[in-house]
């Protein structure tokens, strides 16, 4: 057995990038290798910033094909399709047979079992995996026509300890590996995967990103536990940081420690995102003016140290200038200032936007049963933030500085929050507003983008979402669930659209409301999916599903969910099936109004007095409808329908009886739909 070992070698690649290229690349090695048959006991992928390696390891040196015969092109096909399988397949016309099949007569070739050189085959399926990657954003240099994630300088290629030899673009594999480190190039031929590792550590180069991780949590761990630290470790951040350093040391360093008095998500922003550092909490999980800097060689000299300390230094200087001037910067004047600042060229200002929300907070106040005044301010200032120089500076914490500023202007705490909180939930599974005025903002300015992009038309496309709508419809749906909030959403919808009018926005979409409603009533899948909902419970409760309560949607989902495999669901899907069974059968037309005065028999009163009981309580309104009462009425028509069919012949003599009896069992389908549609649970 074998080994392969591929080394891509590049300028340095963005972390996202490599990661990308790093599981590309593998995949469509291990789906051709597959492809052809080709054996291996283990296949690897590494990376670095200007590395990219497969190491596979018990690679065969040959293959043996089975003889097999191959299906080409019907006889009488075009000669330029014939001749294009025979190119294709490597075959003459001497080798085709003619033979008769369900589909007519075609042309087949029968292939022979044959060996093949592994070495062969990888000749022809590296170049391809290099070419498979699709970068995200690619660059051609110099005078190539290659394109790449940045500049590829070297492709080294070994197979059981040889050369690989390929072309690649302007590029010929060869067997030696490059070290490019302070202005000095060193070149090695490298025979294995052992002699590679050992001359790329003898060089400082650790090209197993996974390694590199645990270098660097080893080495947080022992220093957090010496000094008594809370190990907190931004992973999204580490997953960054192990992929720019390929020689990771850890440093420990401080900032003035009067910029603590700042808020303390400046200077996380400022450590994680501005510079990739990581903060360091006490065990009482406040924050410190310690952190961790991972440098990509020893700081013998303490230069690194001094060069960051002197960075950070400077960038928490400018956001405590900037913390000083605006958080006295009035938040209701602030409000004027919004009009320069656009919110979408079509639909107006951030202070046109502020000016709907707060119409819009008032009235979802009188839903929510909420104070009217304190959340119509809420409203105003909510975005009122976005003109200082904070979040100039620091735009990722927009809503986080305005309920800063309005903490230290006085306004109350629950109206402070909504600022932060109405940009909540960033994502499916990410944090809630939990509170009466965060949630309510929240909603009312989903909404309102919601509505506008919708009535200007710009929605969303299978491929594009450029405003984050579904996002936003995703947010809208889990606030309103797992707050348990019901109140009139078409209402709302319709509200915001008249506002839009107003403000002289030209609407181009006559179907706002109805469009919008179903695009939300679509998403309602993410969000059950998360629930592990099945499909087709999902399809049922989706597709029956007409009105604005969504709240309601999401209960009998998980009803069903909870009871199809117990007495309660199998009994009312039994019920359903049995009924659904006889109306498949009958003629169209049958609308499910039957007259209660051809009714002949008890079985038939019986049934229809219990269909016109879930149909009543099916009325009520939702607020104060019982969803789990309703699916075990639906569960108790058993003995009901049970009963019918053993006494009572359908097919009656009589044809307006027999159509009266189906009227009702459609009648009795008809009422179990309306609670989901039964007809697309799987089973029936």
């Amino acid at each position: 057995m074998a080994e392969f070992l591929l080394e891509l070698y590049s300028e340095e690649i963005p972390p996202q990038l490599q990661i990308s290229a790093r599981s590309q690349i593998k995949l469509f090695i291990e789906n051709s290798f597959k492809e052809d048959n080709i054996n291996y006991k283990e296949l690897s992928a590494y990376s670095s910033p200007t590395r990219l390696t497969i190491f596979t390891k018990g690679i065969s040196e040959k293959i043996k094909t089975d003889a097999k015969e191959i299906k080409g092109p019907k006889v009488g096909s075009p000669e330029q399709v014939i001749q294009g399988f025979l190119k294709a397949k490597n075959v003459s016309e001497q080798d085709l047979i003619e033979k008769e099949t369900n589909k007519g007569k075609f042309y087949f070739i029968k292939i022979q079992s044959q060996s093949i050189l592994v070495e062969d085959l990888l000749i022809k399926i590296i170049p391809k995996a290099i070419g498979s990657i699709n970068w995200k954003k690619s660059m051609k240099w110099s005078d190539h026509n290659l394109m790449w994630g940045r500049p590829l300088r070297s492709i080294f290629a070994s197979y059981n300890n040889k050369k690989l030899s390929f072309n690649y673009e302007h590029l010929s594999a060869t067997d030696e590996v490059i070290i490019e480190q302070d202005l000095i190039t060193k070149n090695k031929k490298i025979k294995n995967f052992k002699d590679y590792l050992n001359f790329l550590k003898k060089n400082k180069i650790i090209v197993n990103h996974k390694e590199r991780e645990e270098i660097i949590l080893k080495k947080i761990n022992i220093f957090s536990q010496s000094k008594q630290y809370k190990e907190i470790v931004n992973l999204k951040l580490l997953e960054e940081v192990v992929n720019i350093v390929e020689d990771p040391n850890l440093l420990h360093l401080s900032f003035n420690k009067g910029y603590l008095e700042i808020p303390k998500e400046i200077i996380i922003s400022t450590l994680e995102k501005h510079q990739r550092y990581f903060p360091i909490f006490n065990n009482r999980d406040r924050l410190t003016n310690y952190f961790f800097v991972v440098a990509n060689k020893k700081d013998e000299k303490k230069l690194i140290s001094k060069g960051n300390k002197r960075v950070v230094d400077a960038r928490l200087a400018d956001a405590k200038f900037f913390w000083d001037k605006d958080r006295s910067k009035n938040l209701i004047k602030q409000i004027a200032n919004l009009k320069s600042v656009i919110f979408y060229d079509k639909l107006g200002t951030i202070y046109d936007k502020t000016q709907r929300l707060r119409q819009l907070a008032g009235l979802l106040s009188d839903d929510l049963n909420i104070n009217k005044e304190k959340v119509q301010v809420a409203a105003s200032i909510c975005k009122s933030d976005l003109c200082s120089g904070l979040v100039g500076e620091y735009p990722e914490l927009q809503g986080i500085m305005g309920k800063y500023f309005a903490l230290a202007q006085g306004f109350e705490e629950d109206v402070a929050n909504s600022i932060s909180d109405h940009y909540l939930p960033t994502g499916l599974t990410s944090v809630l507003p939990k509170k009466p005025f965060s949630y309510s903002i929240s909603i009312v300015d989903k909404i309102d983008t919601l509505v506008g992009f919708f009535a200007i038309d710009e929605k969303p496309t299978s491929s594009k979402d450029p405003f984050a709508l579904r996002r936003a419809a995703i947010g809208l749906l889990r606030i309103i669930i797992e707050n348990k909030l019901s109140f009139k959403l078409r209402d709302l919808i319709n509200y915001a659209i008249r506002l839009y009018q107003e403000q002289g926005i030209v609407i181009t979409n006559n179907k706002t409301e109805q469009q919008l409603l179903e695009f939300i009533k679509e998403r309602m899948r993410n969000v059950l999916k998360l629930k592990n909902i099945k499909t087709d419970i999902i399809d049922a409760s989706i597709s029956s599903h007409a009105g604005d309560n969504f709240l309601a949607l999401y209960v009998k989902t998980i009803l069903i969910n909870k009871y199809k495999n117990k007495a309660i669901g199998l009994n009312a899907i039994g019920s359903y099936k049995r009924a659904s069974n006889i109306l498949d059968k009958a003629r169209e037309g049958i609308t499910g109004r039957p007259d209660a005065v051809l009714f002949r028999q008890d079985e038939e009163k019986i049934l229809y007095g219990k269909i016109n009981e879930i149909r009543k309580a099916l009325t009520v309104k939702d607020d104060n409808k019982d969803y789990e009462s309703l699916l075990i009425k639906l569960s108790e028509t058993k003995e009901s329908i049970d009963n019918f069919f053993d006494n009572v012949v359908v097919n009656d003599e009589n044809q307006d009886i027999k159509n009266n009896r189906l009227e009702l069992l459609k009648m009795f389908c008809n009422t179990f739909d309306n609670f989901i549609d039964f007809s697309k649970l799987e089973g029936l």
